[in-house]
C-alpha cells in the first residue's frame, strides 16, 4: 500500500444551498442576470435549440466515449460525485471520457447538459488537479452558460454565411466580440467554481500550470510561473500591448498565465475565503438579483482592473486623469443594460419585468468551434 492511501482524506466544506453568483466574475454574473429576466427570452431559447442538434451530439458521445459511473472510470466517477456535492449539485449529469490526448474538458447541453473530458486530462492530472477540472465544468453547468455560449456558435456561424452583406457583418461581429468577452469573464467564472469545488489553491494553480506547458511539473517553478504573469501583464512597450490586444480579441479563454493571476486575486482579495466562511448568496435569493446592481458591479471590477494594470498602454491611459478608468468602467457597466434592451426589441413582450436568478438552471458550455459544422461537438481549448 502506497504512502498516499494511508494519508486520511482531506475535509473540504460543503458549500450548501450555494448560487452560482458566488463564483461568477462581475461582467459574467451581469450578463446572465440581465438576459435571464428577459420577458419571451425563453422563445428565443427554443428557435436556438431547434437550429442546434443537440441529440445528435449526446448521440455521438454515447457511441464514441466511454460513459463514466461506478464501473468504469470508478476513480473519475468518485471524484466527480465529490466535487458536485461540494457544490451542493444535487443531481449529477452525464459524464463522458473520449480519446483525446490534449488537456481538456468542455459542458454541452440546453435542455439536458452532459460533461466531456478528454482521456489527456486523466493522464495528466493527479486527483486534486482533476477535482479543479471536473468542479469548473460543474461551474458552467450551474451558471447556465451554455445557452449563451450557444447563442456566440450561432451567430458565428451567420457572421460567415453573411461575409457578402458587409453592413450586416460588421454589426454580427461586434455582437460576437462582446459575447467572445463575456465568455473570457465565464470562464474565470468557472476557474472560482473549480477552486471551490478541489478547495486546493495549489492545484487551481498547477493546473494552469499544465494548460500553459504540459503535465510534467518537475522543472517548473511555481514563483517563476506568477512572475512570469506579472511579466505578461506588464508588457514590454506599446508595442506589447496592442500585440496582446490582438491576440486576445478573437480568443474565447483567457492565456493560462491571466488565469492563475485572475485565481490568485480572487484569494488574495479574500472571496475565496468568505464562500468559504459561509458568506455566500443562497440559490432561494437567486430571484431577487438586481440587474442594475450588478451592471454597477461588472463597471466596478472592470475600473478596479483598470486601476491594477500594469499594462503600459493602460498606464498610458491613466496619465489622462483619473476620470479615465471611470469612463471605462461605466461604458463596460452600461453595456450590460445595452444588451438587454437589444434583446429586450426583438423578443416577444420585449419589455422587461422582475429579475431571475442564476442558480443551477441547467446549461453547460459547448466547446471552442464556434462556426464548425454543428453535427460535430467543436473542441473547447483551455477548458
Amino acid at each position: 500500500m502506497s504512502v498516499e492511501e494511508h494519508l486520511p482524506a482531506r475535509r473540504r466544506v460543503v458549500l450548501t444551498g450555494i448560487s452560482s453568483r458566488a463564483w461568477e466574475h462581475p461582467a459574467d454574473r451581469g450578463a446572465l442576470t440581465a438576459l435571464r429576466e428577459l420577458r419571451g427570452f425563453d422563445d428565443v431559447l427554443k428557435i436556438l435549440n431547434s437550429l442546434w442538434n443537440e441529440r445528435a451530439w449526446r448521440m455521438e458521445f454515447l457511441g464514441g466515449a466511454i460513459r463514466v459511473d461506478h464501473r468504469q472510470y470508478p476513480r473519475v466517477h468518485r471524484l466527480f460525485a465529490e466535487s458536485a456535492a461540494t457544490l451542493d449539485l444535487a443531481e449529477l449529469p452525464e459524464l463522458f471520457i473520449q480519446y483525446d490526448r490534449s488537456l481538456n474538458g468542455m459542458c454541452i447541453g440546453m435542455a439536458k447538459p452532459f460533461i466531456v473530458i478528454n482521456s489527456g486530462a486523466l493522464e495528466l492530472l493527479d486527483d486534486e488537479e482533476l477535482r479543479n477540472l471536473l468542479g469548473h465544468e460543474i461551474g458552467h453547468l450551474m451558471s447556465g452558460h451554455a445557452v449563451y455560449r450557444t447563442m456566440l456558435i450561432i451567430l458565428t456561424r451567420w457572421a460567415i454565411g453573411m461575409a457578402w452583406l458587409p453592413i450586416g457583418a460588421i454589426a454580427l461581429r461586434a455582437i460576437i466580440a462582446a459575447l467572445r468577452e463575456w465568455w473570457r469573464k465565464a470562464e474565470l467564472s468557472a476557474d472560482r467554481a473549480g477552486l471551490l469545488a478541489g478547495q486546493d489553491p495549489a492545484a487551481s494553480l498547477r493546473l494552469s500550470m499544465k494548460l500553459a506547458g504540459g503535465g510534467d511539473l518537475s522543472e517548473v517553478d511555481t514563483a517563476a510561473f506568477l512572475e512570469q504573469a506579472a511579466e505578461y501583464d506588464r508588457g514590454g512597450d506599446l508595442r506589447d500591448s496592442f500585440i496582446k490586444i490582438r491576440m486576445v480579441v478573437g480568443r474565447t479563454h483567457p492565456l493560462p498565465v491571466a488565469r492563475a493571476a485572475a485565481v490568485r486575486h480572487w484569494i488574495d482579495a479574500g472571496d475565496y475565503g468568505r464562500v468559504l466562511a459561509g458568506q455566500y448568496p443562497r440559490r432561494d435569493d437567486d430571484r431577487s438579483a438586481s440587474v442594475s446592481a450588478d451592471a454597477k458591479a461588472a463597471a466596478d471590477a472592470y475600473r478596479e482592473e483598470f486601476s491594477r494594470s500594469q499594462d503600459p498602454l493602460v498606464t498610458l491611459l491613466r496619465r489622462f486623469g483619473d476620470g479615465a478608468s471611470g469612463t471605462v468602467g461605466d461604458w463596460v457597466g452600461a453595456g450590460t443594460n445595452r444588451m438587454r434592451g437589444w434583446m429586450g426589441s426583438q423578443t416577444p413582450g420585449g419589455s422587461s419585468g422582475g429579475s431571475g436568478g442564476s442558480g443551477g438552471s441547467g446549461g453547460g458550455s459547448p466547446g471552442d468551434g464556434a462556426g464548425d459544422d454543428q453535427s460535430s461537438p467543436p473542441e473547447e481549448n483551455n477548458r
